[in-house]
């Protein structure tokens, strides 16, 4: 099984990466003030692992992140904050926004 699914979409000038952790995909996350959903319209994309999702990152404008594997690596490799990161439950959920 693949680690993450990763989408990567244009918009205008705009670049939008969205990463899921791989069981996340398709459920509902609770213990939010909103239940999340882990949409596949919205998520699924190519399979993949962690090293990928980070490279394509690196070249988007607009990142979103749910699950604790693709969160984490966010945050070690200094992409995220970890004091910006919201979580549904025990999931961390993070967006990054370059201007």
């Amino acid at each position: 099984m693949s680690e993450v699914y990763l989408r990567t979409s244009k918009h205008g000038r705009d670049t939008l990466v969205a990463v899921c952790d791989a069981e996340l995909l398709g459920q509902t996350l609770k213990g939010g003030r909103v239940p999340f959903k882990v949409s596949e319209e919205f998520y699924k994309g190519i399979p993949g692992n962690i090293e990928e999702a980070i490279e394509a990152m690196h070249h988007a404008t607009i990142c979103n992140l749910v699950g604790k594997r693709i969160v984490e690596a966010a945050i070690d490799k200094k992409l995220v904050h970890s004091k910006a990161v919201i979580y549904f439950g025990d999931t961390p959920h993070a967006q990054i926004v370059k201007l």
